[in-house]
């Protein structure tokens, strides 16, 4: 086990674009919540009610907001973002057996001839990558991944554990009491520095491609169906489908247990909340949710009766 990286307030602070309250010569190893915090620990306080959570804090140091009033000796990163801080930091005490250093492809992933891989790829157990791929250079493929077919990836991306890429869409015409199927004869088309969670599916385009855009980041358990355009710097939650040939602009954030129907055309900035079903084309950006949160039966019941009636 490699022993844990060391740097002073000072270091830190000119990292992430802060100003110190405190000793800046003061030493710390790790990157902690508040709750678990040691006395090498750095924490984070990116939400206020957890305030709390400071005068007991065995933190070594702790990053605040410009508005937070430090009322005790404790030392203190003051940021415009604590939780971007926050983000930055966890690459400085990232385990270093993810770096490219050790990049390799693991002598039991499949590979096709037909399929190229570029530089400095890492490819885990058990992953198969079928004909026709593209892998670009510093990709990182976890175990148990597929990449069906047609696949091309872009530079420094990142596809978790268990995932397929590039599967058949669900394409079916009816023939009387049978279905026709329809092969998929497009590609899925992922561009760089995008992050895809685990035990996702994205399907190849039936005619045209599936394309996810640059920065784009998935959770885990997605559905991504054929032909779906899915805009730069988008963030799905998990648990979410976004149903076939529908496009979405840039910047498109999505809850949890989400769902948009197929066909539809969503434009850039639009931030959909958890549990809430896209079904018509949406033309304003904006803060769209369809469900209410949970709260009591009798007060539930009230309000189901309200919506009703506004309804008519």
């Amino acid at each position: 086990m490699s022993e844990p990286k060391e740097y002073t307030l000072a270091e830190i602070a000119e990292y992430i674009d802060s100003k110190i309250v405190g000793d800046s010569k003061t030493i710390v190893n790790n990157l902690s919540t508040l709750k678990k915090a040691s006395s090498q620990s750095i924490a984070f306080l990116a939400n206020t009610k957890y305030s709390k959570l400071i005068p007991n804090c065995k933190a070594s140091a702790i990053i605040v907001g410009d508005s937070y009033e430090i009322q005790d000796k404790k030392n203190y990163l003051v940021s415009s973002d604590p939780y971007l801080a926050y983000a930055k930091l966890s690459s400085l005490f990232k385990n270093s057996i993810f770096e490219l250093d050790n990049i390799s492809i693991h002598p039991s992933a499949v590979i096709s001839n037909n399929s190229s891989i570029g530089k400095n790829v890492s490819i885990g157990a058990n992953v198969v990558i079928g004909p026709n791929c593209l892998i670009e250079d510093n990709v990182i493929i976890k175990s148990n991944c597929s990449l069906v077919q047609d696949v091309y990836i872009g530079t420094n991306s990142i596809v978790h554990n268990g995932t397929v890429l590039g599967s058949d869409g669900f394409g079916y015409a009816k023939n009387n009491e049978e279905y026709v199927k329809i092969e998929q004869l497009g590609k899925l088309i992922i561009g760089k520095n995008v992050e895809i969670g685990s035990n996702c599916t994205l399907d190849r385009g039936a005619l045209g491609d599936t394309e996810i855009h640059d920065g784009v980041i998935l959770d885990n358990q997605i559905q991504i169906a054929h032909n779906v355009i899915l805009g730069k710097n988008s963030a799905i939650a998990a648990s979410c489908a976004v149903a076939g040939s529908t496009v979405i602009g840039k910047n498109f954030q999505m809850g949890g247990l989400s769902g948009v129907l197929g066909h539809l055309n969503i434009c850039d900035n639009v931030t959909i909340g958890a549990h809430t079903l896209i079904t018509k084309d949406i033309k304003e950006p904006g803060n769209y949710v369809g469900i209410m949160p949970a709260q009591n039966q009798k007060d539930w019941a009230k309000s189901s009766v309200f919506i009703k009636k506004r309804g008519k």
